[in-house]
């Protein structure tokens, strides 16, 4: 007979929005139990890894590290046939249809993939390397209208909070200000309120040495539940859920099963409620291997489509930043330092944080930065004060033949149902991405000169790992897999959590929203709605 595990609530998936849940579930005095795939990889269950000097101090060097941690969901198999190879070794390479340890996928075609798209299994989830960015939707182009505005407010208000958002801790950054100040005279016809400005980031500069910020983690999420002793709160990594096992009725599950990875045994664990925060690809995965396949599930699929470029700053600019009158004393100081740099910004200048918010007018929103991407890595003989990235993230309206299904004879790397993509760009879709490209255009021209190699371009589609939808909310069970509270519709004591959730088209990130969702739904979980 397997372990028996008994909680008030079982969380599968410890990533920010299962943390959530914890939050406030442990707050109202259930006790709750949390599963994860992958490993602990920090003193404090979920930290960011940023927060490590050497990657503040280089960002480049964390693009290993975020690159590590993504494993790819769906790669179509080769058709190349490797003839170079020894003529004793096995005959055909990519044909082994007995596992898909590297993703290895017969079924997915390559031309409706989503070619990028990666899970991270570890505790934490991709809160471990994520960019912090937490701007609130577009309360017409973006939001749920499902959900009340006032409902939005307050839980918008309190995922600020808990995460620390804030678009002031790089006002510091003399590359910021010049930035701001170059992009709204190209952009003066944008509305107050949206003008470029600050990026709002789940981050904090730390009081005890100012060069460096502390970027939220799922640990902050869990507050003092991340600092152990809280007897109503187990956090067991290297657990996978494998099922969810529904009573005689149908409409509540009534045990689960999870396998204990480091020790290869399998657990059960028995609660009150259930709720799944795995992602947006693992969380409808993980219904479909328990028989829970409503209409909806994985349908509606949305992701953010990018535009990319690097620029090296204008002369023009540099200069301006030599003369301007407001970072004289900044400049007399550091030249007191380091007389010999002849560069007129400071080595130890914070990297810049801009945005241009998404308008009803441009259904797209613009970062301005320089951070750790698993992509955009500079050559290391440039300076990285000359070089900002910009990004321009897109959206997708939401159409039920975009989807991710799930195979019930190929499995993934930890023996669940094999995901397939069959995602494509409508002709709406692609007519607001070619608009989207101009104004990157505009904006890198009025900063720079390209980089050679990271010339604008639409990167490979996934790549922001923001894919949406799949266990959409809304009030009708045949166009949605949850109903307003995050409740599986048909089953009492079943909820979801994640980006997975959110039922619209959005170009800005999801986080935020996804947390706002989840408080409220939380709230309604332990209102007994």
């Amino acid at each position: 007979m397997p372990e028996t595990y008994r909680a008030d609530v079982l969380i599968v998936g410890s990533g920010p929005l299962g943390a959530t849940f914890a939050r406030r579930l442990v707050a109202a005095g259930r006790t709750v139990l949390m599963v994860e795939t992958g490993a602990q990889l920090s003193a404090r269950p979920g930290e960011n890894l940023k927060n490590a000097y050497i990657y503040q101090r280089d960002p480049n060097l964390f693009a290993p590290v975020i690159r590590g941690h993504l494993h790819l969901l769906s790669v179509p198999s080769s058709g190349r046939a490797e003839l170079g190879v020894d003529p004793s070794a096995v005959a055909e390479l990519g044909t082994n249809r007995s596992s898909a340890r590297n993703a290895e996928n017969p079924d997915q075609d390559p031309y409706r993939n989503i070619p990028a798209a990666a899970a991270c299994y570890a505790v934490g989830g991709m809160a471990t390397h994520w960019t912090c960015s937490c701007p609130r939707h577009h309360p017409v182009v973006e939001r749920y209208r499902g959900i009340p505005d006032a409902d939005w407010e307050r839980y918008y208000a309190e995922g600020e909070e808990i995460l620390g958002v804030s678009r002031h801790e790089f006002d510091g950054s003399m590359r910021q200000r010049l930035i701001i100040d170059a992009l709204r005279e190209v952009f003066p016809e944008l509305p107050e309120g949206y003008e470029v400005q600050g990026l709002p980031l789940a981050v904090k500069r730390r009081a005890d040495n100012p060069r460096m910020v502390r970027w939220a983690g799922t640990d902050t999420v869990l507050g003092s539940l991340a600092d152990g002793g809280e007897e109503r709160f187990t956090l067991l990594p290297h657990h996978l859920c494998t099922r969810l096992v529904q009573d005689s009725t149908g409409s509540r599950i009534a045990h689960a099963e999870v396998r204990d990875l480091a020790r290869t045994r399998e657990v059960r664990v028995e609660a009150d409620t259930y709720v799944v925060a795995a992602g947006a690809v693992l969380t409808p995965q993980l219904l479909w291997a328990s028989g829970i396949r409503p209409p909806a599930l994985g349908r509606y699929l949305t992701e953010h489509p990018t535009t990319f470029c690097q620029v090296m700053l204008l002369q023009k600019l540099i200069d301006r930043a030599a003369t301007a009158e407001q970072f004289s004393g900044l400049l007399r100081a550091y030249r007191e330092r380091f007389p010999d740099d002849a560069l007129p910004i400071p080595e130890d200048d914070p990297d810049p944080n801009v945005w241009i918010p998404l308008t009803e007018d441009r259904p797209w929103h613009a970062q301005i930065n320089r951070d750790s991407f698993q992509y955009g890595d500079i050559p290391p003989h440039v300076d990285g004060r000359l070089i900002v990235d910009l990004r321009w993230f897109g959206l997708v309206g939401p159409r039920p033949e975009n989807r991710v299904t799930f195979s019930d004879t190929y499995t993934d790397v930890h023996d669940m149902p094999q995901p397939t993509f069959d995602f494509a760009y409508s002709s709406e879709d692609g007519a607001r991405l070619h608009l989207m490209m101009a104004e990157m255009l505009r904006a890198a021209l009025a900063l720079g000169g390209f980089l050679p190699g990271a010339e604008p371009r639409f990167p490979t589609p996934g790549l922001p790992l923001h894919i949406a939808g799949t266990v959409r909310m809304g009030e009708d069970p045949q166009t949605s897999v949850v109903d307003t509270d995050c409740r599986v519709w048909g089953f009492g004591n079943l909820y979801l959590g994640g980006n997975g959730v959110i039922p619209t088209a959005t170009a800005s990130n999801p986080t935020l929203t996804s947390m706002a969702m989840a408080l409220r739904a939380a709230d309604r979980m332990i209102a007994g709605a």
